[in-house]
């Protein structure tokens, strides 16, 4: 399997089912260890950082590469902290493109 960070997100356009819970335990390992998959329907991960203005940062470069792959996620942003909760709304679920951007994401830590 090609890695998620390399792969583009596709546009969901519905009339596709959302992933199932052996699709999504399959898809997970591949991402950093602190996701996790609430309710088999969104992909959740909660950062830290040690101010506002990193914290800012890092949610200025997220909305960037989410623009760029048309994927765009929920992010909640507080003094040192971000979480970013990933679905594909049009089908009530996880898709391939919700584990791309999350793989994506990982790379911009650092």
């Amino acid at each position: 399997m090609q890695k998620l960070c390399d792969m583009k997100c596709k546009a969901c356009r519905g009339g596709v089912e959302p992933f199932k819970a052996e699709r999504i335990a399959e898809y997970l390992p591949q991402l950093n260890e602190n996701w996790r998959a609430e309710d088999g329907k969104r992909l959740v991960r909660a950062f830290k950082f040690p101010d506002f203005a990193k914290a800012l940062a890092f949610v200025n470069r997220v909305g960037e590469l989410a623009e760029a792959e048309g994927h765009h996620p929920d992010i909640f942003l507080s003094w040192g902290k971000v979480k970013i909760s990933l679905t594909t709304h049009k089908i009530g679920g996880l898709w391939d493109s919700d584990f791309i951007l999350a793989a994506k994401i990982d790379t911009l830590q650092g």
